[in-house]
């Protein structure tokens, strides 16, 4: 297992535009949040201010006037039966010495109806009112606004007094209108003034809210850059604790966190380097003795046919045993030295056709592998490394697959003019399996488990794919149209550097 930080792939919501993120982001729904309170506070104190403040401006008026009424009405001296000249001089005198402001006064006798001048505002009185005026002794008042004109509108019936503080009905119930101007002035006042301090207020909760929001959000960014930096790779990254709040037990947490991360990383590290540390001592101890076995076991080989038909077989056996000992353990020598970036490419500009048919020759292959190699491709290459590639996939296509495999080469030129080699290799056989596909390149991977026991060592194809990135390629397997056969693709820049990858 190797252990490589990983690039940082941002955020979950990368792919949303940046002003959308500033404008939904936490600082704008704290600032907003802060607002909303800061508005419903504001709001709520505004609105019971004025609902006070008008019910006193309105209250002082109303107790105002009806005080000064009942007191006109008890002091009136009309006689019984009414004269009409007599009631209306005396209508008018209660209508100018009318409290806070003149009033208009109405008299109701019977069917009989008087005024102290001719105007509109008999109809601000209201059925209601003129119902309870005739039925209580003590009168009876009501606010009425009437063609946006509020009105303080007060009934009271005439009464004699009969002693023992009991008094007789009339008949006779006196009303008065009195226009309340000044009063709807003031409480219109009142909802600027409300307004005009409510303004300024939520402008001035900017201040605060958004130093609330940094105070709340230093943390979360600090844990960010945190997190961004342990995806880097740099898992001793530690975020300063202040405070005793949930964002510094957060803190805390993270750092516990990134602790055992480390720890664990630095275990796993050791594992994996006394692991590759293993292998290539191991491997390096049986090529010694290897060679001294492949020496005797060629002796063997050459006396086989002088031997009995037994003993024949066991020596054949044994030769071809430690003959794939031997792959296996330059392979694992091959790993290591990628596993510790070791590995090195010796690059020289290379006919690319001449390479892959020198490939087949040396492998004696050219009997079963069809090729296309266009003439005149030349790339930089690490020749060695190259012939390694081929090989192994077109030594896999004879094993698995079906002849013939053919090996074909083009070059292509990428969306960022970057050009490129590309060298394929097909075969006739049934193909991959799909559940095959996404590991045909791990490390002792066989398609079949029962086939314990194969040709290769299993590392041929992992080979391939780290030789393929060391050019700064790229290696695919797939199956072709309809399944038949496998079909394995290999591209890398013409010149080494030019790739960004």
């Amino acid at each position: 297992m190797r252990l490589r930080p990983r690039p940082s792939r941002g955020p979950a919501w990368q792919g949303e535009a940046p002003g959308r993120r500033r404008l939904f982001g936490l600082r704008a729904r704290l600032v907003l949040a802060f607002l909303l309170v800061a508005a419903v506070s504001a709001g709520t104190t505004a609105v019971l201010t004025f609902r006070e403040a008008r019910n006193a401006v309105l209250a002082t008026a109303q107790d105002t006037a009806v005080t000064s009424f009942r007191s006109h009405v008890r002091e009136l001296g009309i006689h019984l039966p009414v004269s009409p000249p007599d009631l209306e001089f005396a209508l008018r005198e209660m209508a100018s010495d009318g409290r806070p402001r003149p009033w208009y006064v109405y008299a109701e006798y019977g069917s009989q109806r008087f005024s102290s001048a001719t105007n509109p505002t008999s109809t601000v009185l209201t059925p209601e009112l003129r119902r309870r005026a005739h039925a209580s002794p003590r009168g009876s008042f009501q606010r009425v606004v009437k063609d946006g004109v509020p009105y303080l509108a007060m009934g009271m019936p005439v009464v004699f007094e009969a002693g023992k503080g009991r008094g007789v009905p009339t008949g006779l119930v006196l009303f008065a209108v009195m226009p309340l101007p000044e009063e709807q002035a003031n409480v219109e006042a009142l909802v600027v003034a409300a307004r005009d301090g409510a303004l300024p207020g939520l402008a001035i909760a900017v201040v605060p809210a958004l130093i609330a929001a940094r105070g709340v959000l230093r943390p979360v960014r600090e844990l960010r850059k945190a997190a961004q930096s342990m995806g880097r790779g740099r898992l001793d990254t530690r975020i300063q604790v202040s405070g005793r709040d949930e964002l510094a037990d957060l803190a805390r947490t993270f750092n516990e966190s990134a602790g055992e991360l480390e720890r664990s990383v630095d275990e796993l590290r050791q594992a994996e380097a006394r692991a590759r540390r293993f292998a290539s001592d191991v491997s390096h101890e049986l090529r010694t003795p290897l060679a001294g076995m492949l020496v005797v076991t060629e002796v063997l080989d050459e006396d086989a046919d002088r031997l009995d038909p037994d003993t024949a077989r066991a020596v054949r056996l044994i030769s071809a045993e430690t003959g794939k000992l031997a792959v296996l353990v330059e392979d694992l020598m091959e790993i290591s030295r990628f596993d510790a970036h070791a590995a090195e490419l010796n690059t020289d500009e290379v006919d690319v056709a001449q390479t892959l048919h020198k490939t087949l020759e040396r492998r004696r292959w050219t009997d079963g592998v069809v090729t296309d190699l266009p003439d005149g491709i030349r790339a930089q290459l690490d020749p060695r490394r190259f012939d390694v590639v081929i090989a192994n996939l077109v030594g896999n296509a004879l094993r698995h697959g079906g002849v013939p495999v053919t090996v074909t080469l083009r070059t292509t030129t990428g969306a960022d003019g970057t050009a490129w080699l590309v060298t394929e290799v097909t075969d006739e056989g049934p193909g991959i399996r799909p559940d095959v596909l996404p590991h045909i390149f791990d490390r002792f991977y066989k398609a079949d488990a029962a086939r314990t026991r194969s040709a290769g060592s299993g590392l041929g194809l992992a080979i391939t794919v780290e030789n393929v990135r060391l050019h700064g390629g790229t290696v695919r397997a797939a199956n072709r149209p309809g399944g038949a056969g496998a079909v394995f693709t290999v591209e890398m820049p013409l010149r080494p550097g030019e790739d960004p990858a």
